[in-house]
């Protein structure tokens, strides 16, 4: 049997900067990150499927894998690689471009998982975590810094605003540590595989949007207190933002970067009171 690599060599692939392909062929490692996802019996939405290694590993565990692919050159590799999958419905476009709302309307509770350039990271993370519904899990391949700032605790350098976001609706955990030496062609990194699990209202708040809002303030500037970034992000004279942070329990000299996500949500409660929305 061809190996991935001789595959994409025979097809004249070449590797393009632009979408960050560095591709995993290592058989255990493919499915021990399938494993990871959990989709046994279930649905499985890859980003990414590059040429199908991972497609084919979470295949042969999901019921249906729904993989999406933007670059229309691995089309032939593809065709070679799915061939014995019957279950895989492949679609290529970019998926940043995709109506979430629209495509859970046709899903069953799924499960996603991917292998992600550093460009389209954060993008795609956040679209799930503000708009998914249906979503159980994301398990993503990302740059090991990346995970480290996903799974950051409040008041460390790796903290910071979409650590914050996730942890709204995700517990985040790296399963796996993965060198740079297991892709093809090798990255200038190491990767790290991360493992965003939701839970129904993990952190209550009263309007997620102000959450959000509360958030983005925080971290607008780490070198400003926090009650100057509320001043400039809600309008809030100093006076409106000393009361704020004062009925949230908060220092009033501290910075958004100390504050834990249940803190911000409580500061987000009390501007949602306010009227601040």
């Amino acid at each position: 049997m061809e190996s991935t690599r001789e595959i994409l060599q025979r097809n004249g692939f070449f590797f393009k900067k632009k979408f960050g392909q560095n591709f995993i062929t290592d058989e255990n490692l493919l499915a021990a990150i399938a494993e990871d996802a959990g989709v046994a019996g279930g649905t499985a939405l890859e980003i990414g499927a590059g040429a199908g290694t991972l497609t084919r590993a979470l295949a042969a565990r999901a019921k249906e894998v729904l993989a999406y692919e933007i670059d229309e050159k691995l089309r032939p590799v593809l065709a070679e690689t799915l061939q014995n999958c019957p279950n895989v419905r492949l679609i290529f476009g970019d998926f940043l471009r995709v109506d979430l709302a629209e495509l859970e309307k046709t899903l069953p509770p799924y499960t996603v998982a991917a292998n992600l350039p550093y460009y389209i990271t954060t993008p795609l993370i956040m679209k799930f975590i503000e708009g998914a519904k249906k979503a159980k899990a994301l398990v993503v391949m990302v740059q090991d810094d990346v995970a480290k700032r996903f799974c950051a605790t409040a008041d460390t350098p790796e903290y910071g605003a979409v650590t914050a976001a996730i942890a709204l609706r995700a517990r985040a955990e790296i399963v796996r540590h993965v060198p740079r030496r297991m892709f093809y062609p090798v990255p200038n990194v190491d990767s790290a595989v991360v493992k965003l699990t939701f839970e129904e209202n993990r952190i209550p708040v009263k309007d997620a949007d102000m959450y959000r809002r509360t958030v983005r303030a925080a971290f607008l500037s780490r070198r400003k207190t926090l009650e100057n970034n509320l001043m400039t992000a809600f309008s809030l004279p100093r006076e409106g933002a000393k009361a704020a942070l004062a009925a949230a329990g908060v220092p009033e000299h501290a910075r958004g970067e100390t504050l834990s996500p249940e803190r911000l949500a409580r500061l987000a409660d009390v501007l949602c009171e306010q009227g601040k929305g």
